[in-house]
């Protein structure tokens, strides 16, 4: 699924679970970091500046970090740095979850059978592999739905609670946005 996608569910989970923002921060990040093992696709595309012959992307991307053992380092190492440890640690781990199981429902290439399994043991193992066959693709009408859904309930969760995923990235940027979507709001509203 789309990144921005992910990165909206999981805030959505962090604002419905707690209130400190350092640990909704903490819960959102969790969602994005399964795809770090797609940063090959960097590589990839400078390999050929440098003569290389890589495809790290193909190679690496939904094995890396796309299972346990990533959920597992992820959620240790963020944890360490929450609030509430010991609620975070489980949002976090709920969280990273989250982001498999969008992969497993909408990652699908553009070919029917260009379908993106989830190899939950690795690296360590390849042993269980998930796969669904009525794999959304990326770029489908269901992707972009659940996106556009999560946007509009983002920004009425923005417009109640005053606060909004903005605020991972600056909390005078966030303030701003939801003064903007709160006056927007009113002038709908009469």
């Amino acid at each position: 699924m789309n990144v921005v996608t992910h990165l909206l569910l999981g805030w959505t989970l962090a604002a419905h679970t707690t209130k400190s923002p350092r640990d909704r921060a903490l819960i959102t990040a969790a969602s994005l970091l399964p795809d770090l093992d797609g940063l090959g696709l960097i590589v990839d595309m400078a390999a050929p500046y440098f003569g290389w012959t890589v495809q790290w992307y193909e190679r690496f991307h939904h094995l890396l970090l796309h299972g346990i053992p990533g959920a597992l380092v992820c959620t240790a190492l963020l944890a360490f740095f929450a609030i509430e440890r010991w609620r975070a640690a489980c949002l976090i781990f709920v969280s990273y979850h989250l982001h498999l199981m969008q992969d497993l429902l909408g990652s699908r290439g553009s070919g029917e059978t260009d379908i993106w399994p989830i190899h939950y043991l690795e690296p360590l193992s390849n042993e269980l592999t998930f796969a669904w066959s009525g794999q959304w693709a990326l770029s489908g009408w269901q992707n972009t739905t659940l996106t556009v859904v999560l946007m509009a309930y983002v920004f009425a969760l923005a417009v109640r609670r005053g606060y909004s995923p903005v605020g991972l990235f600056s909390a005078r940027a966030d303030a701003a946005f939801v003064e903007t979507l709160r006056r927007r709001w009113q002038s709908l509203q009469g």
